[in-house]
């Protein structure tokens, strides 16, 4: 068989194997373009790339209804997102959310288990990124672009042998799985610090002021994209930096930011270690805490907070409290009116946050300090795990390295 010989497509390998057509490695299965009749307050959700990024939030919709088994997602259900912002939305992913429809643009892949298993796959997909990401962006519109069965009918690569594939899965997987169980553990402690927070506020030993009163609340404008450049002294915050954990994940940078474009900026910020960054749109009220060495900008629709000089309160105490207790306050000064709302910014200083007696307050903060110490510490054990996974993800895929004898 004759295939593509452009080298976006014609994907070179050291593999001794044969050469497949990516589109025969799998069943890509699009999702249903779904509508606002479709959809009610309860039901499975509908998922979208949103939710495959920030998870099942206040802006995902619902629906009752019954649809082909082809467009029901599992947990590990392996999807491929075709369509959008190259940079930000082409990408595979491992369903972890609950039971629910498949929405447009994005592929359920199942893979043809006679030539490849399902987690070899996956990684060939991640393998692939750069390559969907120049093909979209090749063929971007007005911000979107797109890889489609003819792209993926056109892509090629040396497929090795069930037991190389096996070996291969064994050393990528056994990061991933670290990284997950290090994730699980970051969330068990975050529900712990919120249930230590609760026990202290059922006393009702504080006083509630507004957020002013003890933190400087900082907004961001700019509108000029800025450059991508492997030198610059600043990674961009956007919405995919915020965690669930309240810590910002900073190996989710996609954008640096040159000196020259920062100081060109209308109104900007500087984040550092120490501060927090509260979403405005979309995940609102959405709140992490820039961890230790963090030099960065902040990017459109987020605002940070930080203390101001003669308050001494940790900031992983205002993030627990932002992203928990006051999380229907913040929902309560959202603007409607829009397809999405927003939170205003200047109802941010304004939010009521309770301020404990000095005691209470010193025994909460040497409570909650171990906690954060250890989710900064998984957190930063991730973000090497992520650079050694993704070190050796091209390599291995590629047949650069020899695994033939690895002891399984």
């Amino acid at each position: 068989m004759r295939f593509d010989e452009n080298s976006l497509y014609n994907i070179k390998s050291d593999f001794d194997g044969t050469r497949y057509s990516l589109f025969d490695l799998a069943i890509w299965k699009n999702g249903l373009a779904f509508k606002k009749i479709d959809c009610s307050e309860t039901g499975r959700p509908v998922i979208k790339i949103a939710e495959l990024n920030n998870g099942i939030n206040s802006n995902t919709s619902f629906t009752q209804g019954d649809y082909c088994e082809d467009v029901f997602i599992r947990w590990d259900d392996l999807l491929f997102s075709w369509s959008g912002n190259p940079q930000t939305s082409i990408d595979v992913f491992r369903y972890r959310l609950q039971d629910g429809w498949l929405n447009q643009h994005i592929f359920k892949v199942t893979a043809n288990e006679e030539l490849v298993t399902k987690d070899f796959l996956y990684y060939v997909l991640k393998f692939l990124k750069p390559h969907f990401t120049q093909i979209a962006a090749n063929k971007q519109t007005t911000g979107l672009g797109h890889v489609t069965i003819a792209d993926l009918k056109r892509m090629s690569l040396v497929i090795p042998p069930k037991n190389v594939q096996s070996r291969i899965v064994s050393i990528l997987k056994a990061i991933d799985v670290k990284i997950e169980v290090n994730t699980s553990i970051n969330e068990n402690l975050a529900e712990q610090a919120q249930g230590i927070l609760y026990h202290f506020m059922d006393e009702q030993l504080y006083q509630l002021q507004p957020l002013s009163d003890i933190a400087i609340v900082i907004d961001c404008l700019h509108s000029k994209k800025p450059s991508s450049i492997e030198d610059s002294p600043y990674q961009l915050i956007q919405l995919d930096n915020i965690r669930d954990d309240g810590f910002l994940d900073m190996s989710a940078t996609r954008y640096m930011i040159s000196q020259v474009d920062y100081d060109n900026w209308t109104r900007k910020c500087e984040i550092v270690e120490g501060d927090c960054v509260i979403t405005n749109v979309g995940r609102i009220g959405a709140v992490s805490q820039a961890p230790h060495g963090t030099k960065a900008a902040m990017g459109r629709n987020m605002t940070c907070i930080r203390l101001k000089p003669d308050i001494k309160l940790q900031a992983y105490f205002i993030t627990v409290l932002l992203s928990n207790h006051m999380r229907r306050q913040i929902q309560s000064n959202t603007d409607e009116g829009t397809i999405m709302g927003a939170l205003n910014v200047k109802n941010i200083p304004k939010l009521l946050f309770p301020i404990f007696e000095p005691t209470v307050m010193t025994e909460l903060e040497e409570i909650l300090f171990p906690l954060r110490k250890q989710i900064e510490y998984n957190n930063l054990q991730n973000q090497t795990l992520a650079q050694l996974r993704d070190i050796l993800l091209p390599k291995l895929m590629s047949g650069e390295l020899d695994v033939s004898n690895l002891d399984l």
